[in-house]
């Protein structure tokens, strides 16, 4: 019996340790297995991505403003003179030149004022006839020693009251005609008449503060006023000192755009808004601009001799520091520290980076450094992004 035992108590180790040989070869393989994907892992698969090669060229530096037509010429015409309306000989909108006649109003009192001092004028003037010669026989007879020398200073001081006389009347002759010019109205400028206010009958008073009978604008050529920012002030005036600014006015309603040129700089800076205002000229024959338009301009300041360019697209913004990645010689995602110095649109002027050089426009999100390439057509990258995220 105690050899029996034995023997099944030989046995029972025997089988312990044959089963911790099995555990520990199944923990090594346990191991082995987990180590293996971290080997495989190691080789990234290649990111799709789009780029764009780097641009070099001549690239104008362009800044965009609301501006506000106003006419270069524009006038409120009132009556000069207490009166009725006799004739308004303009219509609303019409087109007029300087000095054609717009308005008439009732001037038979003044005509006959005026014709009243012409006939003073003509009745002293015959009088002073009358004093020349009674002072000329005065003369005469005090050459013969028949009167006093004091009678030839009456009649000269006769004579000299009567020239007076008549110089007053001459006077008064020319104010009774003003008087009589203002009961007709002329244009003052070429241009557009608005909306006329008045109408034959009407009442009108002599510098009335109410509405104007006509405002008459010059839509040709024709003035845009805008504001840039004070920091574009310098650029601004060394445009303008080079030679003549140009400036591109954009309608709304798809309208082409409309050459013109600065004409004016403020002579002061705006202390509440920071801005600086400018006055532009414009072409306006065809009538396209129409004054108290509101629309945007695009002035050009200056041109960056071959700037490099990269889309806006590409950048990469870490606070205050811009980076791109690029595509390396091995295919393989490099990051690029670049200093960005305008930026126009979807494009942008940059400095540090190579001529020719390719940058990531679509995918740069998946990217790190090292990370290999697989290059693809924009729209294909953009394909691929959106399977991604579905």
């Amino acid at each position: 019996m105690r050899a029996t035992s034995s023997l099944i108590l030989c046995g029972l180790v025997l089988a312990t340790l044959a089963g911790c040989g099995r555990k520990d070869d199944a923990g090594g393989a346990a191991a082995s297995g987990a180590s293996a994907p971290a080997g495989g892992a190691s080789a990234a698969p290649p990111q799709n991505v789009s780029v764009m090669q780097v641009k070099q060229a001549d690239v104008p530096i362009t800044v965009e403003a609301s501006g506000t037509v106003t006419a270069l010429q524009s006038v409120d015409l009132r009556a000069q003179t207490t009166s009725t309306v006799a004739q308004v000989l303009v219509k609303d909108g019409q087109n007029v030149r300087k000095g054609e006649l717009l308005f008439r109003f009732d001037d038979r009192a003044d005509r006959a004022a005026l014709d009243k001092a012409r006939a003073q004028l003509a009745r002293d003037r015959a009088a002073q006839a009358d004093l020349e010669r009674q002072l000329n026989r005065a003369r005469e007879l005090r050459a013969q020693n028949f009167i006093a020398p004091s009678a030839v200073d009456t009649a000269q001081a006769n004579f000299d009251a009567g020239q007076a006389l008549v110089r007053s009347d001459e006077a008064a002759v020319q104010a009774a005609q003003v008087t009589a010019g203002y009961n007709e109205l002329r244009a003052p400028i070429s241009g557009r008449a608005g909306i006329v206010s008045v109408y034959p009958g009407s009442l009108v008073q002599a510098n009335a503060t109410a509405a104007a009978l006509v405002n008459i604008a010059q839509l040709d050529p024709i003035a845009i006023t805008f504001t840039l920012p004070e920091t574009q002030l310098a650029s601004l005036l060394a445009a303008t000192r080079a030679g003549e600014l140009d400036v591109e006015a954009v309608p709304p309603a798809g309208t082409p755009a409309i050459k013109g040129h600065v004409t004016a700089v403020d002579n002061l800076v705006d202390t509440t808004t920071g801005t600086i205002k400018v006055k532009a000229e414009f072409d306006n024959k065809a009538q396209t601009l129409w004054p108290g338009q509101y629309l945007r301009v695009r002035v050009t300041l200056r041109t960056v001799k071959g700037a490099t360019v990269v889309p806006q697209a590409a950048l990469i913004m870490r606070g205050n520091e811009r980076s791109v990645y690029v595509v390396g010689p091995d295919n393989t995602a490099r990051l690029v520290t670049v200093q960005m110095r305008a930026a126009l649109g979807e494009q942008a002027i940059v400095e540090g980076l190579d001529a020719g050089a390719r940058v990531v426009l679509d995918g740069k999100q998946n990217l790190r450094p090292g990370t290999p390439l697989r290059i693809q057509a924009p729209a294909a990258a953009a394909s691929t992004a959106s399977g991604a995220g579905k």
